[in-house]
């Protein structure tokens, strides 16, 4: 590789139906990242209760609620739930998708209701 090609960047002789292949782990991030997303599916109490665990731990959990809006009772303790520890972290909690995703964040994480793109 000579000066001009550092300056100047090198002559891509690929042809735009050729493709590269990358491997992700050349692009993950450190062992320890400052929060996950987690995903859950909630039927019941027992799973709410690891639900708000993650949040506590600071994490953004998105949970699957569409088997536990069978139970209506079930349904409005864990919602009580979700919403109370969104409350105590200050963080966020939305539903999404016709109400069959809920999503929880913890602190410092807010969750804007402005859609982007699709309309209005």
């Amino acid at each position: 590789m000579g000066l001009r090609d550092l300056l100047f960047g090198s002559k891509d002789t690929s042809s735009p139906d050729e493709y590269k292949d990358l491997t992700l782990k050349d692009y993950e991030l450190s062992e320890n990242p400052a929060l996950l997303i987690k995903v859950a599916t909630v039927t019941g109490l027992r799973e709410s209760q690891i639900v708000k665990d993650q949040v506590y731990d600071g994490n953004i959990v998105i949970v699957d609620i569409t088997r536990l809006k069978m139970d209506k009772i079930n349904y409005e303790r864990v919602m009580k739930d979700f919403y109370q520890v969104a409350r105590d972290v200050d963080g966020d909690i939305v539903g999404l998708g016709d109400q069959q995703y809920v999503i929880i964040t913890p602190k410092n994480v807010k969750i804007s209701r402005d859609r982007i793109g699709g309309g209005a």
